[in-house]
């Protein structure tokens, strides 16, 4: 099940309005919203970026996986999400490839979009994230 497009780009952030000046007004890009996942424990900026996003991350707490990365790795690239019309029957496809998953079954956002990681480990040491796309498919 080949992915349908790239749907967005994250970066980890520790400073949401100063990555925001850079991303928009520096290169341009117009902002496309932003929301908290408290699940995640993140603030989330999107900028639209032609047919993709770029969504900047900062972490909410300080023992957040994404405070971690953070802590860790410092502010930069995340990874990579691939737009999918049926997440259910994208992971079971991977997985039949012998890819290893971190979510082995999807999450969904507050705003109904669900989406699953797929591990590092299996991807040359990119972290790829899977949305579920329904609309404006044709």
């Amino acid at each position: 099940m080949p992915p349908i497009k790239i749907d967005h780009l994250a970066v980890v952030v520790d400073d949401l309005p100063a990555a925001l000046n850079f991303w928009q007004n520096a290169l341009g890009l117009p902002l496309g919203g932003t929301e908290r996942n408290d699940h995640e424990a993140v603030e989330i900026a999107f900028l639209n970026a032609g047919d993709s996003r770029i969504e900047l991350l900062k972490p909410t707490t300080d023992d957040s996986g994404i405070a971690k990365y953070l802590a860790k790795r410092g502010a930069g690239m995340h990874h990579i999400c691939f737009a999918v019309q049926d997440i259910e029957a994208a992971l079971k496809h991977i997985t039949a490839q012998g890819v290893e998953l971190i979510n082995e079954t999807p999450r969904t956002r507050e705003d109904g979009t669900r989406y699953a990681f797929v591990h590092p480990k299996s991807t040359g040491g990119v972290l790829v994230e899977l949305y579920e796309v329904t609309e404006g498919l044709g």
